[in-house]
């Protein structure tokens, strides 16, 4: 990071302000890899019970779902069926499949729950999503023009972004993009508006493309073809109850995601601000980047422990059931150092979430600046002590 981060000051929005020493800043850093050494050293037999756990109750709860695609007569079952597939999709893809593809249980050397071996019920591409999620996004976390997860491509999602007419369809292209949450993942990596753009030439995304059709068509046929044909003559409603729990899945993975990483006071920075980035710049990154949801243990389950994504971007690699632990640790390592600790409800951060699209639709002269956070690192007086911030509320 350069000397100062800083956010524009409105008349509606009073910034809080941070100053931090660069020597404090390592200290920062110091800190977390402590925690972080503590917990992998602590790993063993229920971190290994707990992840066996949930993927037996993902599979119990898959096949009590598509048990009761065979008696669509019963509305109540058959709808309860569909809630039970769509549970099943959202523990497959966030609690055991994000977090195994992170590496977070490669200590068990398991023959099938590791990140090289996992593939997870999604039409993305395991390997394909590993280069775009775990190296691109959490490497680069929320530095315009190199982590794509900034907007996907196609949402405006932070007044740096340069505005144009097309942006006024913000609210509509992130409607579609919940929906459809699997497939714009999917896409992702393509970077289709840089090959409309002519940034990138299809030849470039030729052997991606492949990768998608062998991933997406094996996906669709279990779903769409294959699962109803079982079903005999129920194959129409076999077919809309699997659409149905992949809906559930797409709208719930979308809200989880974009709360941590896009409510009001999550910060975005520049490729010049992150230049010659220390370790405890990069954790400090982290920090002010992401945002976590309050919630009870089944919540935080159900969402992958991604509702601590504070403690996700700082320890992706570490099994998600240790976060709450460490979030205690990381909330009151920023009281010590005065740093902003973005956590809310869910209705708080995805309300938060969804007026921000909706405002970044609109020029920067039309809005207010939500961001709330101006950083101050003095590398001048590395032994100085820091000024306490002024906390807005």
């Amino acid at each position: 990071m350069t000397t100062q981060t800083t956010t524009t000051q409105t008349t509606t929005t009073q910034p809080i302000e941070v100053n931090l020493t660069a020597q404090q800043v390592e200290e920062i850093g110091a800190e977390l890899d402590a925690i972080r050494t503590r917990v992998v050293e602590s790993l063993g037999q229920a971190d290994r019970d707990y992840i066996y756990k949930i993927i037996e109750i993902q599979r119990k709860l898959e096949f009590a779902g598509r048990a009761a695609m065979y008696v669509p007569f019963l509305p109540p079952v058959w709808l309860a069926g569909v809630a039970s597939l769509g549970a099943a999709k959202i523990l497959d893809n966030m609690e055991i499949g994000h977090n195994v593809m992170h590496g977070q249980y490669d200590w068990m050397r398991e023959d099938t729950y590791n990140s090289r071996e996992f593939d997870w019920d999604n039409v993305v591409p395991g390997e394909q999503w590993k280069h775009s999620h775990n190296y691109l996004h959490h490497t680069f976390t929320n530095v315009i023009g190199e982590d794509r997860d900034v907007g996907y491509g196609i949402l405006r999602m932070t007044r740096d972004q340069k505005w144009n007419p097309y942006y006024l369809g913000n609210l509509g292209y992130a409607t579609a993009l919940m929906l459809l949450f699997e497939w714009g993942v999917m896409l992702h990596d393509l970077e289709v508006e840089n090959v409309f753009a002519g940034k990138r030439k299809w030849t470039d995304i030729k052997g991606l493309v492949k990768g998608m059709w062998r991933k997406a068509s094996k996906q669709v046929a279990k779903d769409y073809i294959i699962y109803p044909a079982l079903t005999g003559p129920f194959f129409v409603t076999t077919r809309l109850g699997n659409a149905g729990a992949n809906l559930i899945r797409n709208v719930w993975t979308f809200s989880i995601i974009f709360c941590g990483h896009f409510p009001t006071g999550a910060q975005t920075f520049s490729k010049e601000e992150t230049a010659n980035e220390t370790k405890g710049e990069w954790y400090l990154r982290q920090m002010l980047g992401s945002a976590n949801i309050t919630g009870g243990n089944l919540f935080h389950i159900m969402s992958g422990n991604l509702s601590h994504q504070i403690e996700h971007h700082l320890y992706p690699d570490v099994p998600a059931n240790r976060y709450p632990e460490m979030a205690r640790e990381v909330e009151a390592l920023c009281e010590k150092y005065d740093l902003p600790y973005n956590t809310g409800s869910l209705s708080h951060q995805l309300g938060s979430t969804w007026r921000k699209i909706a405002k970044l639709s609109l020029p920067n002269t039309m809005t207010s600046d939500d961001n709330n956070v101006v950083l101050n690192i003095e590398r001048h007086a590395a032994g100085a002590k820091a000024t306490r911030s002024e906390r807005v509320a």
